[in-house]
Formats: C-alpha cells, sequence, structure tokens
C-alpha cells in the first residue's frame, strides 16, 4: 500500500474573515497538490479563527453549512482531501469540531471536541459525547481529535483501539504550553502506535500566543516533519508498511491487560 502523503498548514488565517480564510486554505491546497499531497490538514477553528469571542454564535454554522461547501469546492479542484476546524452549530448549540471532507467533496467525517480547554471555549461550546469518530482515506483509517483532547492518553488509545492508522489533530496550542508539541505527541504517537499530525495556530491573536511546532509524529516517536514558530505548510508521509512493522516490533496493544485498569474509568 502507498504511502499517504499529508500537508500541515501551521497558519492562523485572519480571525473572523472567512472568505480570506477559505482563499488562504485554497493557496495551500494549490501548493500541497503540487507537492504530491492526498491530505491537506487546517487547524483549530481555521474557518472563523479561534479568538473571536462573541462573534461564535454569528460564524458558527450547520456541518454541511457554506463553509463545508466552499472546501468541498478546493478538495475537488486540487484533487487531495481536506481537514478544517470550524464552529458547529447544530440547533441551539454549538461545538469546536472539525470536518473531514474527500478529494470528491464527499462529506467524510465530523468530530466534536470532547475536553474543552479555558473559560473561551467553556463558555461558548458545547463539549462533544463522540471520542472516536473515523473515515477510510486511500485504504488508511483516520481518526480526528481537537487539540487539548490529545492530552488525555484515554482518548489516544481508544482511538487505537478502533483501528486508527493516522489521528488529525487540528490544535490552538498557546504558550507556554509548547512542551505538548515538542514531547507529549511524539509519545502518544509511540505509545498507542499510530502517526499523529498535529497542526497548530501560530503567532499572536486576541490575547493568545500560538506557538507553532506543528509536527507529523510516527509510531517509533520520531518525527518526520516540523514546522517553525510561523506561518508554514510542511509534509510527510504516512507510511502503512512501516506502521504494521513497528506495531509488530512494538506490541503495547496486544500486551495490555484491562482486567488491571477498572479504576481508571
Amino acid at each position: 500500500m502507498p504511502s499517504l502523503r499529508t500537508a500541515l498548514l501551521q497558519s492562523s488565517g485572519r480571525p473572523g474573515a472567512v472568505a480570506e480564510n477559505l482563499k488562504a486554505l485554497d493557496e495551500a491546497a494549490a501548493r500541497a497538490a503540487d507537492a504530491g499531497a492526498r491530505l491537506l490538514v487546517a487547524p483549530e477553528l481555521f474557518l472563523t479563527g479561534y479568538a473571536i469571542g462573541d462573534a461564535v454564535p454569528e460564524l458558527a454554522e450547520p456541518a454541511a453549512g457554506p463553509g463545508s461547501e466552499a472546501i468541498a469546492e478546493i478538495a475537488v479542484r486540487h484533487g487531495l482531501a481536506v481537514l478544517y476546524g470550524y464552529p458547529e452549530r447544530d440547533g441551539e448549540r454549538i461545538f469546536n469540531a472539525s470536518q473531514l471532507i474527500g478529494a470528491d467533496g464527499t462529506r467524510l467525517a465530523n468530530y466534536r471536541k470532547t475536553h474543552l480547554f479555558g473559560c473561551f471555549e467553556q463558555e461558548w461550546f458545547t463539549p462533544g459525547e463522540q471520542t472516536v469518530v473515523q473515515a477510510d482515506l486511500d485504504g488508511i483509517r483516520i481518526g480526528l481529535l481537537i487539540c487539548y483532547d490529545v492530552e488525555f492518553p484515554e482518548n489516544v488509545r481508544a482511538h487505537a483501539l478502533a483501528g486508527t492508522d493516522l489521528l488529525l489533530v487540528p490544535t490552538a496550542q498557546m504558550h507556554p504550553f509548547q512542551f505538548v508539541a515538542e514531547s507529549v505527541v511524539p509519545v502518544r504517537a509511540f505509545e498507542s502506535q499510530m502517526y499523529v499530525a498535529y497542526v497548530n495556530r501560530t503567532g499572536p491573536e486576541g490575547e493568545f500566543e500560538f506557538v507553532g511546532l506543528s509536527c507529523l509524529a510516527g509510531p517509533d516517536g520520531v518525527v518526520r516533519t516540523r514546522a517553525g514558530r510561523g506561518e508554514e505548510l510542511v509534509i510527510g508521509e504516512v507510511d502503512p508498511e512501516f506502521l504494521a512493522a513497528s506495531r509488530a516490533a512494538n506490541p503495547y496493544l496486544a500486551d495490555r491487560r484491562p482486567g488491571l485498569y477498572g479504576s481508571l474509568a
């Protein structure tokens, strides 16, 4: 099975300017496709911006809303799948969500962040209730989490037990928590034997200072590609043959003793 070339868009776009963010995503998709990528991953709440305050209700939209339609057009135009973050409206509730659109424009998966971070998120968003959301892309099982979710090892292990090969984590990681991108994410990839694409915002935005450092970590705990602190598009390979060999050599899932872990729940 061939590798899945994956592009990570490290950018904050322009908060509150959906049209400009879509333009930035379109330009990134063109560059990613030219480099042979089959998947482009954008950060948390990339469609609208993260630090948008009380504009959240105004900018939130349904999963099948105009933003998803525009991104489906981008995906089809450039022939690659796109994962993006956005505020999802479902009736009176708003979720911090991410959605995966296939290269044919099909909506493949939609995930709602289950662990909300800080006062801003807890004020505006409802926590999701489904831990494992997956889709298949080019023969690879894709799983979705968002930012703070990946800092809970239970979430990543649940994905491992469900067969996730590549975990996509759009994020808004801020100062002074850069150690998550530097250390936690590669460890998560190793301990649960999967690839993890962690894709961050960058620079100042409202009261926040995003640290960049987006990365694609492999199941051996080695980072395949790493962005710096500024706007950047980086590309790495998700190799299913290497993943299978790594899982055979590191049988964490087979060696688990679930009967001992009951107290964790």
